[in-house]
């Protein structure tokens, strides 16, 4: 276990049956009604009720998604469980159901997260329901989840979404390798699978993304369990059977950024010397809470890259192996 406190999240994936216009936790299917009326406040008191029982095995949480990727229940025959929200619809239920019930409980200092979508649907999404006044006083912060990425450019969602909205946070809420029908479930010891996640973590993080989460934990050696035989890769490997487990790259590319970037970090320039620009290097820097400086290299590429870090206390002379993640820790006096 961990040696400090972790910041947990909870996202709801569907209500009740009778909850729903389908009567089916799976497929196409909205809230009853409309909000403000009967379905729409019992399903606010859902999330209450939630934290309360955690609540009581001193379990808390630091925020909830009003939704888990709700632009799937708006999908006819989609395979398992959603509740489908349009931005309109969430928007209307956070400003006079989940806000409200959130507002009022003990939990009223549990942080809201809208979207915990693919980022394609921004900015629009953030838009709607931020320019709502009533909606906005609830919210703080925008998740985002990653498998559209290829469709939608970071530079044309998650850019322009900071930039309307800087008082809110983007928290890239889910991902995982496996989830596209063109690929394989569960890789062992794939160190691609392993560079894509620090691509993308990296990415995220120059692009105002204050965090980025794994779907998985771990899995057994079929990408499993899952109920809908929705198999995928996860960092951390199970073989039951024999009683082992497999640290995956993609465990020790996510302890780069994990182990060594602590909450209350903050981003700083990295300046890159017109040599540098044209070298297959990707990097994010941090000063941490304690002072240190931090800076995560990436190296995709099939050659070693000869590098140098300079900061106020002199210089790091490095290479960059081929196909290698590095972290450079110092303090600055």
């Amino acid at each position: 276990m961990s040696n400090q406190p972790l910041s947990l999240y909870a996202s709801p994936w569907t209500s009740p049956k009778w909850l729903k216009t389908s009567e089916s936790y799976v497929g196409k299917g909205t809230l009853k009604g409309q909000a403000g009326d009967k379905y729409h406040k019992t399903w606010a008191n859902y999330f209450v009720r939630f934290l309360d029982e955690y609540a009581k095995h001193n379990v808390t949480f630091w925020a909830v998604t009003a939704e888990n990727e709700p632009t799937a229940g708006l999908i006819n025959n989609y395979p398992f469980q959603c509740l489908g929200f349009t931005a309109e619809q969430q928007r209307d239920f956070i400003a006079r159901d989940l806000g409200p019930a959130l507002a009022n409980s003990s939990h009223r200092h549990i942080q809201l997260i809208i979207l915990d979508d693919n980022r394609l649907h921004l900015p629009h999404w953030a838009r709607v329901v931020l320019e709502d006044e009533e909606a906005a006083r609830y919210v703080h912060g925008i998740g985002i989840h990653w498998y559209l990425d290829f469709i939608g450019p970071i530079q044309d969602t998650v850019l322009p979404t900071h930039e309307l909205f800087p008082d809110y946070f983007i928290l890239a809420t889910e991902a995982c390798i496996g989830a596209h029908f063109w690929e394989r479930d569960v890789i062992l010891g794939c160190w691609e699978r392993g560079n894509q996640y620090s691509h993308s973590i990296l990415m995220n993080l120059n692009h105002f993304v204050a965090g980025w989460t794994d779907w998985n934990l771990a899995l057994d050696l079929e990408g499993g369990p899952n109920w809908v035989k929705n198999y995928v890769d996860s960092p951390v490997i199970v073989d039951s059977s024999e009683g082992i487990f497999y640290k995956q790259p993609m465990f020790y590319h996510m302890g780069h950024f994990s182990k060594f970037i602590p909450e209350g970090s903050q981003r700083v320039g990295l300046v890159a010397s017109r040599e540098s620009k044209k070298t297959a290097l990707e990097y994010t820097a941090f000063v941490r809470p304690d002072g240190a400086v931090v800076v995560v290299v990436l190296n995709r590429s099939p050659q070693d890259i000869t590098f140098g870090l300079a900061d106020t206390v002199g210089l790091i002379a490095a290479v960059a192996p081929a196909n290698s993640i590095q972290t450079y820790l110092w303090r600055r006096q």
